[in-house]
């Protein structure tokens, strides 16, 4: 190994202790998407004592931070991204407590170097990911302007890059209708009848949906009626779309809202509708993947390619793929024979495990030694923003 990159890899080792203890702070002081005020104060304290520049309540936010050391030469922007929620009833089933961790920690080692590279380094603290997503408002605010690359690892059952997510949104639906004597049926206008006959439509719509990868919508009843025997005024219900590009997301959605309207049309019932945030697909980046993969074998790590049939979740940093050079790789803390997958109780156990001790110092070297590798070779970040260039239209 280089020497400056054998330097990057001593500092963490150096910091590993500080690191663990920020991981199992958090891991065992869960707090929920925009409630994450000590996670978020834990990590500004533990980088502003490694000489970053903080910024708390960044972009409005209250409990997102970004930190910053500059080399004062101009050269790349690079970010890793750290998480810090938790899930409700569970706690750090998505292990975000190693993510911020291995965040921190690879600034950490960038820092050692930071002297003899040209550009800055960043730790952008993203609230809300479990919830509305966090990163979706920080980039409408403008956090990542100016941004060149942006990093993540996640810990996972496997070892993979380039995995991606899927596109996703969820849609409301409210009927309005008018309240009878169930015995006269006629005199009323029945709200869940109209939520029932757009949830058939919908049924009916999977098998005419262009896709090549079929689309996942699944719907609940929020409110169906109080009493049997009453013509129910008012339902409720919500369906989740994830397709695998966000065209057709927004295509899907569009197709819901009038098949919505068409079945509150069909018994007289006034429709409201309503999306939530549109969470992006996330845009690969091969070129620093790889890179990425080669510097965990030189830590001994082993980085696979996802399977064709790979199953795939939706994170607000597919978002942030949409706009920057991104990659969000898998390292292993489970294993997926035992199908200890994320956000279950096994999970939160392995988030603070031995292994999940381990994800965090490879994840915070694998980052490091791949943002060295962008402040300094021009190929790679020519390859990298070509590769983003082509596969989003710019």
């Amino acid at each position: 190994m280089p020497e400056l990159k054998t330097a990057i890899c001593d500092a963490i080792d150096r910091a590993k202790d500080e690191l663990l203890v920020l991981s199992h702070d958090i891991h065992d002081d869960p707090e929920l998407s925009g409630q994450e005020y000590r996670a978020s104060g834990r990590i500004c304290d533990f980088l502003s004592g490694k000489n970053f520049e903080i910024t708390r309540e960044f972009c409005g936010e209250k409990t997102a931070f970004k930190a910053r050391l500059s080399s004062q030469k101009p050269g790349p922007v690079i970010a890793f991204i750290a998480e810090y929620d938790a899930l409700p009833g569970l706690g750090h089933g998505c292990g975000h407590n190693i993510i911020a961790a291995s965040a921190a920690g690879a600034a950490v080692g960038i820092s050692e170097v930071i002297g003899r590279v040209s550009g800055e380094v960043l730790v952008i603290g993203c609230p809300d990911e479990e919830g509305a997503g966090g990163k979706i408002r920080l980039l409408r605010a403008g956090a990542f302007k100016g941004v060149d690359f942006v990093l993540e690892v996640h810990p996972s059952n496997k070892n993979l890059i380039n995995r991606g997510h899927v596109a996703c949104s969820e849609v409301k639906v409210e009927y309005e209708g008018k309240e009878a004597h169930s015995s006269i049926p006629s005199a009323g206008i029945n709200a869940l009848s109209a939520l029932i006959t757009l949830f058939n439509m919908v049924d009916t719509h999977r098998q005419i949906w262009p896709t090549k990868w079929a689309p996942r919508v699944n719907g609940i009843i929020c409110e169906g009626g109080k009493a049997s025997n009453v013509i129910t005024p008012y339902a409720s219900g919500k369906l989740l779309v994830r397709t695998k590009h966000v065209e057709e997301l927004r295509s899907i959605i569009k197709d819901i809202e009038n098949l919505a309207e068409a079945a509150g049309k069909s018994v007289g019932a006034k429709l409201k509708i309503q999306h939530g945030q549109i969470f992006e697909d996330t845009v690969q980046n091969s070129a620093i993947g790889f890179k990425f993969a080669e510097n965990m074998r030189t830590l001994g790590v082993t980085m696979n390619l996802p399977e064709p049939d790979e199953r795939m979740g939706s994170s607000d940093i597919g978002n942030v793929s949409h706009v920057v050079p991104t990659v969000h790789e898998y390292l292993k803390i489970t294993d997926p024979e035992n199908e200890t997958g994320t956000h279950t109780k096994g999970f939160v156990q392995a988030a603070a495990s031995p292994r999940g001790d381990e994800a965090v110092i490879l994840g915070a070297k694998g980052m490091a030694l791949t943002a060295y590798d962008l402040f300094t070779d021009r190929e790679l970040r020519e390859a990298a923003r070509g590769e983003f260039a082509a596969s989003v239209g710019k």
